[in-house]
């Protein structure tokens, strides 16, 4: 694929993490927003669709995407950045959202679907709490306009089940935009939590075969500390988790998929059987180090591509 321009539509929000002692520390986060970042750092053209709030939080978040060298799409809204509260048991995070009447969901589909139409096609990335009622209607919307545009869609499944108001409508809410997916990365949580069986870091093929079932072309599988799944249309590879000293998986998932996206957005030339099978490898270890990198430090922080390519 040539390169082309990355943009993620998705929430930014500040992820308040519980301290032992009851207060809680805010810190920079939201998956689409993440991987934004990571896939910036990574030498990617990135553009973020959804409005950052005006308030303290929202330009922090623009100031941080703008130095990950990604850009602003959306003119800013007066709404309040939304938060999430964030509870660590053993460096896995879990969540609980404030997600009414919030800046990242201040937007319109028809508005996000003229900008498509006026950029050359690229990739458009969205997921996790995109993929929640009533909020995917609107994505579903310029997901489909998108596709017929000629953009590539991305999604990382992400569930967020637990603060779902209605979990079967969010479920297959995520199945359908699953199906307009070209590539797609999940969690063993994910695939957990939608009722699949068998899901294991040594079943990753049969798994991966559910989603290229669907018309996925691309898929990465995750397995926590296991390790990763990759696979290029019949091309795959699978590797273990890199060994570091673990700080906490915040971001983790956005990071590898960043990482692998910003990697496929660089010009390339066309390969064997063989080289194809190379190349697939070394993306899943770029990604695999770059998850590595984020999960020695504190929240999400991948790493830029000089800090990358000294961990290969």
């Amino acid at each position: 694929m040539s390169e082309r321009g990355l943009w993620v539509l998705g929430e930014a929000l500040i992820d308040c993490v519980a301290q032992s002692d009851g207060s809680l520390q805010p810190m920079l986060g939201g998956s689409p927003f993440n991987l934004a970042c990571a896939a910036a750092l990574q030498g990617a053209d990135v553009g973020y669709l959804n409005p950052f709030s005006t308030d303290m939080f929202g330009q922090a978040l623009s100031a941080k995407l703008a130095s990950s060298g990604a850009k602003a799409l959306h003119s800013p809204s007066r709404k309040p950045t939304s938060l999430a509260v964030v509870h660590l048991e053993k460096g896995q995070p879990s969540y609980g959202f404030y997600r009414e009447g919030i800046a990242d969901r201040d937007y319109n589909a028809e508005d996000i679907v003229s900008l498509l139409k006026n950029h050359p096609a690229g990739v458009l990335h969205t997921g996790s709490l995109m993929a929640m009622p009533p909020e995917h209607h609107k994505v579903m919307h310029v997901i489909q306009f998108a596709k017929a545009l000629g953009w590539t869609i991305s999604l990382d499944v992400n569930l967020r089940t637990r603060v779902a108001y209605d979990l079967p409508a969010y479920l297959k809410a995520v199945s359908k935009m699953a199906a307009l997916a070209d590539w797609l990365k999940a969690s063993d949580e994910d695939m957990q939590l939608l009722g699949w069986s068998d899901v294991s870091y040594d079943h990753a093929e049969n798994l991966a075969r559910q989603w290229t079932a669907l018309g996925c072309s691309r898929v990465a599988l995750t397995f926590g500390d296991q390790g990763a799944w990759l696979q290029i249309g019949e091309v795959h590879a699978q590797a273990p988790a890199k060994p570091i000293d673990f700080v906490d998986s915040v971001g983790a998932g956005d990071t590898f998929w960043g990482t692998c996206l910003a990697d496929w957005l660089q010009p390339t030339n066309g390969r064997d059987d063989a080289s194809a099978q190379a190349q697939v490898a070394a993306t899943l270890n770029r990604a695999l180090c770059a998850a590595a990198f984020n999960c020695a430090h504190r929240g999400c922080t991948p790493p830029n591509s000089e800090q990358l390519r000294l961990l290969i």
